[in-house]
């Protein structure tokens, strides 16, 4: 376009509220009742608040910056910036308050966002009056749409539409899509119309007929009307394969807990199973014995319950124990030798990994029946495997084929012989799955008569085709039918164990999804529920889980649209504006692991979709993630990705609307560079390569903690965080070119405020930016400077790379400006650890940092003798410490008193300290940051954990200082502070 528009900066590429969001999203991690993440699993959702906040901010105009672009050349007064900061705190209120998940759906808080989003437009537009494109760009009274080209999981097109917006949604992924479909473009078609089911018996959950049916109310009903129609049908033809069990006096033999229970009949939770291998030793090779990582069933206070076997001679059997299970039961039969990965239990000889393997390829793995869970009328019972031929009886006339990926980056069941997708459900799971896929049909049947005769009408055209009558009503219902059978195939499986964390919640054990974590793994005891119960696995908690999702849909009133597309090539941006999530070089391969869901959405919902379900499995040639053994090794991969995205930026870049910001979500954590020279990460260099390829420069970046914190993958580990929230606009034609020395000067006057606002909320409260996060965080700052130039130049005239501009920054992080007592402990910390070093090696240092090694040692923070010297750990300080009285007091030794007494005594002992030195406050805090980036790229895990521990507590310890009064007089400066 010759004519640039004329574009104030939003307020996203100014200032935000960025605790309050970040705050937001944690909680929002914990919400699972009506949450669109239970409407169908997805492997990287990010949460709604930070998609909210992130669209609203990038549509709404900063007020200075508007001001600047109505009154060119003029300056403000003083009432006027006032005004301008009293603008951004209503505005920054707004946000504040509509990100909260309670009001997710509050109306009167929405309405005004969506005003301010109009009148921003309005203002763009008016700024735009004589730009060429005015009439068709720039529309005041034609709100541009959204687009997000990897849409996934459908938080940022489905906050769009929330926030006034029409959405558009793409991906190339069908099962994106498809949610996509059933959250943005069914529920606005069909708004405010009410149910044309017949009413069947209450459950509990029985919205009134009375209601207006507001929004997707009806929708929601019908659903949950059909859902009890499939549910009833497939119950008549499945019921004799999950049968009720009768308490028998048998059963009850020498069991005081069942007597009472004698001739009632209860029904199934869920069947324990265990999976079974021949004996490796000769003597014992006709005997399929068990391979159980965990025998016990039941951790719960009162209703504790575990697995026995009784061997006799070359036959076992299984007995289970209504007590405190002994800590053996947790073992299983795992092995305890070098290699072994179980044991035989009736020989004792090692089983191996590789021996499972060869057993495994041949077919050869079977598995037995532990016990059976049953609900009692007080809570769960536990019993001894009974029925084991009921489940032998189950006969598949069809299984899902495909193959199972053979290699994940958390691990695959393919080595033990599990190679198609037909192969991780048990013969009655596959009788199950596949009748209730198929009564999806005849679900879609049955509402398109009940639609006709509540005098809808029947005009034949699909909702595939635009359809919005009766027919086009048959799909979309049978679209969330659909979803609930494909629920269910992620809790019945063979890969689904049984998760006993609950009973520390006093709650009973239940059935740990397949994708726990982003893998098919192995498992060895699984449990197998029961499919037709209202326990969790069960159709009812599926049911329920879809339809309050739907019923919570009800304020996206504007339209929208899901389509598969490829994004290196869509046309759908055209004009609109764009905030999207896009893949993170190899973290997930989602084709991969959406086959296991798309085989059976296939089988259910093709007849209604045809089109998106054309493919045999997901598509995985053009799916952009840098997966080696699809692309023929690393180095071809990564190309593939880096040509592939920057093909996709470029497309965003030239079609987005040109008045705004397009948004960009990235969160990766790989290192692949380690030293002096600093750190860079594969997954950001080829990313931000591709934007920068694109034509794109970065002009702000929010890091959000958008990543649940609890999740698998990250327990235990210091897991990022964050996503990192890049705020792009094309680069200028007329951009320039600087030499390798002025980008370093820059660099140096933009990265140190930039360092102090991630850690340092507006308030002086809250740290936006966890330790863990920080050196991911200083890069979009960093690039902002790098990428607003044509190029950087070496001293040889050559283009610097974004891997050396990414060390250069990462590398800022370990430069230091602090006392020299403490400037001496972090490079000798940086270089030698806790360790000893040569007292010759500390002296030069020391000098070198206007200290003395006698001094140190004066102060108390390090050792010397015997020609070494060491620094002393928090363990060895004084916890009899006086800070008042300590006429030599380094930030180095405040802060390490800090991490000594937060461990004995946590935030109020930290408190203490912090209020006596409230002077070295600020200084402290950045030091632990240091510290903390110091220990992460050294692998230091247990001492990164002590500092990062303390800077995430840190608004806490600091209320308990700020109770503490100033002392009077007050002291003299310290001989350890800057002046």
């Amino acid at each position: 376009m010759s004519d640039p528009a004329k574009s104030p900066k939003k307020l996203i590429e100014v200032a935000l509220p960025l605790d309050d969001i970040n705050e937001a999203c944690a909680r929002e991690k914990s919400i699972r009742h009506g949450h669109p993440s239970t409407l169908h699993l997805w492997w990287a959702r990010r949460p709604l608040a930070a998609a909210r906040a992130v669209i609203f901010a990038q549509l709404v105009n900063d007020p200075a910056s508007l001001w600047e672009f109505q009154n060119p050349g003029q300056t403000p007064s003083l009432q006027q910036r006032g005004g301008f900061t009293q603008r951004r705190d209503y505005l920054f209120k707004l946000i504040s308050e509509f990100v909260k998940w309670e009001n997710t759906t509050n109306e009167d808080l929405l309405k005004r966002a969506r005003r301010e989003i109009r009148d921003s437009w309005r203002e763009v537009c008016a700024l735009n009056k004589d730009h060429p494109a005015a009439g068709t760009l720039f529309n005041p009274g034609s709100l541009p749409g959204l687009h997000d080209p990897f849409a996934g999981g459908g938080a940022i097109p489905l906050e769009a539409q929330r926030l006034g917006l029409e959405a558009f949604a793409s991906d190339l992924n069908p099962l994106a899509v498809l949610i996509n479909k059933a959250m943005i473009e069914i529920p606005p078609k069909f708004a405010g119309r009410p149910p044309v089911g017949p009413l069947v018996p209450a459950d509990g959950e029985v919205l009134s007929v009375n209601l207006a049916w507001q929004g997707a109310l009806g929708l929601a009903e019908d659903v949950r009307r059909y859902a009890t129609w499939l549910h009833t049908e497939a119950t008549r033809k499945l019921l004799a394969l999950y049968p009720e069990v009768e308490i028998t006096e048998a059963l009850a033999l020498g069991r005081a807990d069942l007597t009472p229970l004698l001739g009632k009949r209860l029904p199934v939770v869920a069947w324990s199973w265990a999976r079974t291998v021949r004996s490796p030793n000769p003597a014992f090779s006709h005997v399929p014995v068990p391979l159980v990582s965990n025998f016990v069933l039941s951790r719960k206070e009162g209703s504790c319950a575990w697995v026995d076997v009784e061997i006799d001679l070359d036959t076992f059997r299984f007995v289970v124990r209504p007590s405190e299970p002994p800590s053996a039961a947790e073992a299983g039969t795992k092995g305890a030798g070098r290699g072994s990965h179980f044991t035989c239990l009736l020989s004792g000889a090692p089983i191996s990994g590789d021996y499972i393997k060869r057993e495994g390829q041949a077919g050869r793995l079977g598995h037995r029946l532990m016990a059976v869970v049953a609900q009692g009328p007080h809570g769960r019972v536990y019993l001894p495997p009974i029925g084991e031929d009921v489940a032998a009886s189950a006969r598949a006339d069809w299984q899902p084929s495909g193959d199972v990926p053979a290699r994940l980056t958390g691990g695959t069941c393919v080595p033990y012989g599990l190679r198609e997708w037909g192969n991780l459900f048990t013969p009655r799971q596959l009788v199950a799955l596949t009748t209730m896929c198929d009564l999806v049909a005849h679900a879609r049947e049955q509402v398109l008569l009940d639609s006709v005769a509540a005098g809808w009408p029947s005009d034949g055209v699909r909702l595939e085709d635009g359809g919005s009558a009766a027919d086009a009503y048959a799909d979309a219902v049978s679209v969330y039918l659909g979803l609930i059978v494909d629920r269910l195939a992620d809790r019945n499986s063979s890969l689904c164990s049984w998760d006993l964390a609950q009973a520390a919640r006093g709650r009973e054990a239940t059935v740990r999804n397949v994708f726990a974590r982003q893998a098919i793994p192995m498992t060895w005891d699984f449990v197998e529920v029961n499919i037709l119960g209202d326990f969790a696995g069960g159709f009812g908690s599926a049911a329920r889980a879809v339809v309050r999702v739907v019923e919570r849909l009800d304020s996206a009133r504007t339209p929208g649209t899901a389509t598969q597309a490829d994004a290196t090539t869509q046309r759908i941006t055209s004009g609109r504006f764009v905030s999207t999530d896009p893949p993170y070089y190899d973290n997930i391969a989602y084709a991969d692991l959406s086959d296991f869901f798309y085989v059976w959405l296939r089988r259910a919902l093709r007849p209604v979709l045809p089109n998106l379900f054309s493919t045999m499995t997901v598509p995985k040639e053009e799916e952009l993630v840098a997966a080696p053994y699809r692309r023929g090794g690393r180095e071809q991969a990564e190309r593939f990705f880096l040509d592939g995205m920057t093909r996709a930026m470029r497309s965003l870049a030239s079609q987005a609307q040109p008045t705004t910001p397009v948004t960009i979500y990235y969160a990766f954590k790989q290192s692949d560079t380690k030293g002096d020279a600093g750190t860079s990460s594969t997954g950001w260099e080829t990313f931000l390569e591709a934007v920068l390829r694109a034509g794109l420069s970065v002009t702000g970046t929010w890091p959000m903690r958008t990543e649940l914190g609890n999740r698998m993958v990250g327990s235990g580990t210091n897991a990022l965080a964050s996503s990192i929230v890049l705020v792009c606009r094309p680069r200028p034609e007329a951009a320039t070119t600087v030499s390798r020395r002025e980008f370093l000067r820059e660099l140096n006057g933009v990265l140190p405020s930039a360092l102090a606002d991630m850690i340092r909320s507006a308030d002086g409260d809250r740290s936006p930016v966890a330790p863990v996060d920080l050196s991911q965080a200083i890069i979009g700052p960093g690039m902002a400077v790098f990428s607003k130039y044509a190029a950087v130049l070496e001293a040889d005239g050559t283009p610097m790379t974004v891997k050396t501009a990414l060390q250069l920054i990462n590398r800022f992080l370990a430069e230091d400006d602090f006392d020299g007592d403490t400037q001496f402990c972090l490079h000798w910390f940086d270089q030698h650890g806790w360790n000893e070093g040569a007292y010759g090696d500390a002296d030069v240092l020391a000098r070198a940092k206007a200290t003395s090694v006698g001094g140190l040692d004066q102060a108390g923070v390090v050792q010397s003798g015997g020609g070494k010297v060491r620094l002393l750990r928090p363990t060895e300080y004084p916890a009899d410490w006086n800070p008042s009285a300590d006429k030599r007091l380094p930030v180095w030794e405040a802060l390490h008193h800090l991490v000594r007494a937060f461990k004995a005594d946590g935030e109020s002992g930290a408190g203490r300290i912090l209020g006596v030195v409230k002077a070295k406050t600020e200084a402290i805090r950045q030091l632990a940051y240091r510290l903390y980036t110091l220990c992460e790229r050294r692998g230091w895990a247990e001492d990164a954990r002590a500092y990062n521990e303390l800077v995430t507590s840190w608004s806490s310890v600091e209320t308990v200082a700020n109770a503490i009064p100033e002392s009077a007089p007050k002291q003299q400066p310290l001989f350890g502070e800057r002046r």
